[in-house]
């Protein structure tokens, strides 16, 4: 099968709806699940056991902890980080809310850096510019699928002493310097959530090269046990189950063609669109596109949104990835100077990348933005 599918012919007189993501769940994945369901071994067992072991080969070999969700992946992994009451943790303001809330959930304090407004991810000299003696680590997040300035972020928590946290929920496969996405910081986090690259249905993962990181994670998932009833520590229920981890298994095999083929629908959007700005990938970087994110210059929310409502009108999906920065948002209130972010919340628009796109897909949202484009 090439790279291209055919689309499903449109109703007369109706308009198909290009969706701005698609998870694709296959026969495969249903006969796993259906696996799972007769061994009658349905909570954290073999199958989790196994995703584990497959997905350490795609960030190093690294050690890899399942659980129910990209959230308790991040908490976690801030808690087994040693992330406590008065420390503080640099995070983009310019992400989902998830990236905040896990610091603060671990008992810590986010503190909001801006972002280079090419890829969209943190800006390292602002970053640098806000440790204090209070701060104990500083969390990138690959946002998009764009990996961040990870060199320069390691080079920064070495200068000063700190702990180096990845948040690559979107940046499954995405690398820097051949060095993938969860082999960076002391822990990892990814997202199986049903829209992102690859689904477990829902659930996460941590990463970790740390022996004594990773046992209490697990000891953290599970209640604090590692023997059953022989509780070490104050835990939490965040395991993954065999069900979910049996679909991750089978979407994981699936993963790197359908990295491929975003990258490919990536790269004919970028060749064809025009009136636009369009993704931006560093030198040395490999995107994973979970968003193809493009940006409606002129610093004004308003086109920007007449822009989505007409291309919309016309069967293109699309998103704000995201409308509100982090810090304004009611669960945290501050009034932060983050220019480039405020600009950026104004401009932002995804396209639609995922691997079910069709070529006419492609040329439709192609013809589609760049007639929108230009009658703006």
């Amino acid at each position: 099968m090439g790279l291209f599918k055919k689309s499903a012919p449109a109703d007369s007189g109706t308009i198909t709806m290009i969706p701005a993501a698609k998870p694709i769940i296959g026969d495969e994945e249903r006969a796993a699940v259906d696996r799972v369901l007769r061994s009658g071994m349905l909570a954290q067992g073999p199958e989790v056991k196994a995703f584990e072991e497959e997905f350490s080969h795609y960030v190093d070999g690294r050690h890899c902890i399942a659980v129910n969700s990209g959230t308790s992946a991040l908490h976690l992994g801030f808690i087994a980080a040693g992330i406590k009451a008065g420390d503080e943790v640099i995070v983009p303001s310019f992400s989902f809310a998830a990236t905040a809330n896990s610091v603060a959930l671990a008992g810590g304090t986010p503190v909001f850096a801006d972002i280079d407004p090419r890829t969209f991810n943190m800006d390292p000299d602002h970053v640098e510019s806000l440790i204090t003696s209070r701060t104990k680590a500083i969390m990138p997040v690959h946002l998009y699928g764009h990996i961040a300035a990870m060199d320069r972020f390691e080079a920064i928590c070495k200068k000063h002493n700190l702990l180096l946290i990845e948040d690559s929920a979107q940046a499954h496969l995405a690398t820097l310097n051949g060095r993938p996405s969860g082999a960076w910081g002391t822990v990892a986090s990814f997202s199986f959530y049903p829209t992102k690259n690859m689904t477990a249905g829902e659930g996460g993962m941590v990463t970790t090269d740390n022996a004594e990181t990773a046992r209490m994670l697990r000891l953290l998932r599970n209640q604090g046990q590692e023997v059953i009833y022989q509780n070490e520590v104050v835990g939490f229920n965040n395991r993954m189950t065999d069900i979910h981890a049996a679909i991750g298994r089978v979407q994981l095999r699936k993963l790197p063609a359908w990295t491929a083929t975003r990258q490919k629908n990536a790269e004919y959007l970028s060749a064809n669109l025009k009136g636009v700005t369009t993704p931006f990938i560093a030198p040395g970087t490999t995107h994973a596109f979970h968003q193809y994110t493009i940006r409606i210059e002129g610093n004004d929310a308003a086109k920007r949104d007449l822009f989505m409502t007409r291309i919309r009108e016309r069967g293109i999906g699309c998103g704000v990835y995201y409308p509100t920065p982090i810090h304004r948002l009611p669960s945290f209130k501050l009034q932060l100077d983050l220019p480039e972010t405020e600009k950026v919340i104004k401009e932002c628009v995804s396209l639609p990348v995922h691997p079910s796109l069709s070529k006419a897909d492609l040329e439709k949202i192609v013809s589609v933005v760049n007639d929108v484009a230009a009658a703006l």
